[in-house]
């Protein structure tokens, strides 16, 4: 019995490490007595050891940062510590702020930002706050690019349009599109591997009281709404999200795609998109939007063995536009990483139960702690765990958050900000 587990553990470590220690639970518990606890127990430490075996080369005392008086300034602000980087505190057109981001891949494939103050190329143009968060994969050259490129185009278009709208919006996702495949046409012969590099983009807009979200991806948006009588926040999810797992997304990707009954398909228990990607719409990923860029020399696994005649993926963003009131405190901008481990109504509440400064910082480490009970370690173990190898990759993905609280009493004259994660 005790190899019969030994041979489970193994095929479940050295596969993908979704499966916690209790996975094996069935076949350790099915001894009697006294035997069978024995077993047990052998078997866990067997785990134990054979785990930080295979982490030991990439445990580092300390090595994920986030010490106190540590750190170095980043080249766009903020603070860079270890896998950290985080702006504890600032101060935007409409009240607060706190960021935070913890790196997981090898290469940090997350960027984000934070720009307040004019959101237009004019002088006296609209004033309020553009945030961004852009969740990259395959590689971070589509989330770099996006960092480095929306916001200059959400001024151009807000210019030319004499004020904010979602149009706008749409627009400048939409040109960043096109200047990013304008890239990969530029170095397809040279550097084929940009064809498959992609990113989610969510994008927050606050001017005049209105509030506009923009989601292509599976990143969220949260805004805590204050309850009458019953003294707490409501966590109401402001964002549209596009992944195949969702029955709604599902359905979108069939009725645009009729005569393709491979659209979706369920792989290892997870539905993707042409049984390569869970995402539905992203700016990048041109390798499945464009055929040119589907053959050779892109590496064959991104290479679909059927052609196709229209983009399998979307670049447009499902938009939302409302009223902010007095009700709504705060919101939170985050991509997929944070919320596989927190709910939407887990991360409001710790929010509203802790101290603004620093709370980006906190709601990362609410869901390293999750993440590492998860794996049945310790979270001080967790911290240990370094990106090289990929290894800290099976724990959790990169992970950020940005955390906005709203002061409706403020005017729109604050002193302009500028924050970016850039690896």
């Amino acid at each position: 019995m005790f190899l019969e587990a030994s041979a489970i553990y193994e095929k479940l470590l050295i596969g993908d490490l979704r499966y916690p220690i209790s996975a094996c639970n069935f076949v350790v518990n099915s001894g009697d007595g006294d035997v069978g606890f024995e077993i047990e127990r052998r078997f866990r430490r067997m785990v134990r050891i054979t785990l930080k075996k295979i982490v030991y080369p990439c445990w580092k005392p300390f090595m994920e940062g986030d010490s106190q008086n540590s750190g170095r300034k980043g080249d766009f602000g903020g603070i860079v510590d270890g896998l950290w980087w985080y702006e504890d505190s600032g101060k935007h057109v409409n009240g607060d702020f706190s960021m935070a981001m913890i790196q997981a891949n090898s290469v940090l494939e997350d960027q984000c930002q934070l720009e307040s103050g004019s959101l237009s190329s004019i002088e006296h143009g609209p004033q309020g706050t553009f945030v961004g968060v852009y969740d990259g994969h395959a590689g971070p050259e589509a989330s770099r690019f996006i960092n480095n490129h929306l916001f200059n185009n959400i001024k151009k278009f807000t210019s030319e349009n004499e004020g904010m709208s979602d149009d706008v919006i749409r627009k400048a996702f939409l040109t960043t599109e096109e200047e990013f495949i304008s890239v990969v046409e530029s170095e397809w012969l040279s550097n084929p591997k940009m064809a498959s590099v992609g990113s989610c983009c969510l994008v927050g807009v606050i001017c005049n009281g209105v509030l506009y979200v923009a989601n292509a991806g599976d990143s969220r948006a949260v805004l805590a709404r204050e309850e009458k009588g019953i003294n707490g926040f409501k966590g109401v999810r402001v964002s549209e999200e596009h992944n195949a797992s969702y029955e709604s997304v599902r359905e979108e990707l069939r009725s645009l795609h009729p005569n393709d009954p491979n659209i979706v398909a369920l792989k290892h228990n997870v539905w993707r998109v042409r049984g390569l990607i869970q995402i539905s719409r992203s700016i990048g990923d041109v390798y499945l939007k464009k055929p040119d860029f589907n053959r050779e020399p892109l590496l064959p696994k991104f290479i679909l063995p059927e052609p196709f005649n229209q983009p399998i993926l979307k670049s447009e963003p499902s938009v939302l536009v409302q009223k902010l009131t007095p009700e709504d405190q705060f919101l939170i901008f985050a991509s997929d990483g944070l919320w596989e481990h927190l709910s939407d109504q887990e991360a409001v509440d710790i929010v509203k139960s802790s101290p603004q400064n620093g709370i980006g910082r906190k709601l990362v480490k609410a869901a390293l702690q999750k993440a590492a009970k998860k794996r049945e370690m310790r979270y001080s173990d967790l911290k240990k765990v370094g990106v090289e190898g990929g290894v800290r990759r099976h724990f959790h993905d990169d992970i950020t958050v940005i955390v906005l609280f709203l002061n409706h009493n403020l005017s729109s004259s604050a002193t302009p900000v500028s924050f970016k994660c850039s690896s």
